[in-house]
């Protein structure tokens, strides 16, 4: 018997009829040519062997692109559907939010809802009316508790949704990229309580487009791609590995032609070296204008997608066809790993900000030097650069220093 909060999922495979249509004639010949041949066509894989496992407590962020199979391994955990192969063990209660409106009812009062859900997780009616003004409270519908479901707004139903997953005391929590719909605020306060619902023992599975909130919230990643797991390990390690493809699909595509072309770029130390933390960092740009106008040229470093750590600007005369460009980063605040380098340059004409050239990676870099002061997990967002810092320390306890206390002034230096 698995304890409460276990997951076991083993050698997952899972695949779905493509859609049935009419086509075009060639596409009914190709049909029958593979039923000559006995090939069995129309099927697709969703997943393909996918492993999970988790102890109670556990925390794992699942990533990937649109369509690479997380939502189709939540529904198998959930036992919503099965697996075309493989064994699945879920222990204990599973609380689950994979649609906005998954597993509550539109004709049903928020109210009704809430019994309906937790009498699904086998609570007692007792035990969920001594949750229910947490769940409202939290669902922030003290006023709309009593309407019909139907009469919510998706932020509305999705606040309730949660509310009622995370608040009736899972042994498992399953969430989907549904966070999205509520505001700032909430999704915050959504970040909040799976923290505490993992200090609390719950095994959690998140699945976003967030990777902040991903690597601040759990402790392992799992990146799947067309069904296949590409990467599982610490989050740390399976997001860069994610970035990185983000990185190098983005190399791929092709760059929009424009008014002002970029010719090379290169970013490196000031002596030409390798890169190092808390020094200089120097990004040489060579750009072929068709404009002679003054322009904003935006330079920007990111871990691999469009979502920069930090951004530099310069106001720019392009008085020549060719101009080249040097932008120092004095003492580069950023950890060991790697890097891209971005660009854009916007016109400033009668403040339309017109676009001249878009906004794409241009080079790449490594940094040396210590690793990422990263927070422990479930205590606040990891933050993606490093500075230094300076800590002044005073007791309350007066005396000499000894080994149980402490006076006068202590400053810690800290990277």
């Amino acid at each position: 018997m698995l304890p409460e909060g276990t997951i076991a999922a083993s050698e997952i495979w899972k695949r779905f009829k493509t859609d049935r249509s009419q086509g075009q004639l060639r596409d009914r010949i190709e049909r029958a040519r593979s039923r000559v041949k006995g090939q069995r066509g129309g099927w697709r894989w969703a997943l393909r062997e996918v492993d999970v496992v988790a102890e109670p407590g556990d925390s794992i962020g699942l990533v990937g692109a649109n369509g690479s199979g997380k939502s189709t391994l939540l529904k198998i955990l959930t036992r919503v559907m099965y697996p075309t192969a493989g064994n699945v063990q879920v222990s204990g209660r599973v609380g689950a939010l994979i649609e906005v409106k998954a597993g509550i009812h539109p004709e049903l009062t928020g109210r009704e809802n809430i019994f309906l859900y937790g009498s699904l997780l086998g609570l007692k009616r007792q035990e969920v009316i001594g949750r229910f003004d947490d769940i409202v409270g939290f669902a922030e519908l003290d006023q709309a508790i009593d309407r019909p479901l139907k009469f919510y707004s998706s932020g509305m139903a999705m606040r309730l949704g949660f509310g009622v997953a995370a608040f009736l005391n899972p042994d498992v929590l399953l969430v989907d990229e549904v966070l999205s719909v509520g505001d700032a605020v909430f999704q915050q306060r959504c970040l909040d309580r799976m923290r505490y619902v993992l200090s609390q023992g719950t095994t959690l599975i998140f699945v976003s487009h967030d990777l902040a909130a991903v690597e601040a919230t759990c402790a392992r990643g799992l990146w799947l791609h067309n069904g296949d797991v590409m990467g599982l390990g610490t989050v740390g390690d399976v997001l860069r590995a994610y970035r990185s493809s983000i990185e190098a699909g983005a190399d791929a595509l092709p760059l929009a032609a424009g008014p002002i072309r970029l010719l090379s770029a290169t970013a490196t130390s000031a002596d030409g070296g390798v890169v190092r933390t808390y020094e200089d960092l120097v990004i040489d740009l060579s750009v072929e204008s068709d404009v002679t106008e003054k322009v904003r040229f935006y330079v920007g470093i990111s871990e691999g997608t469009a979502a920069p750590i930090l951004v530099v600007s310069r106001l720019i005369d392009l008085s020549d066809a060719r101009c080249r460009l040097r932008c120092t980063v004095d003492h580069l605040p950023l950890p060991r790993g790697h890097y891209s380098v971005w660009v854009a340059v916007f016109s400033l004409k009668d403040c339309d900000n017109d676009e001249l050239m878009p906004w794409h990676p241009t080079c790449h870099f490594d940094a040396f030097g210590p690793d990422s002061d990263r927070a422990p997990i479930a205590v606040v967002r990891p933050s993606p650069v490093q500075v230094r810092s300076r800590w002044d320390v005073s007791s309350q306890v007066p005396g000499p220093l000894s080994e149980t206390g402490a006076t006068g002034s202590l400053t810690v230096p800290t990277t």
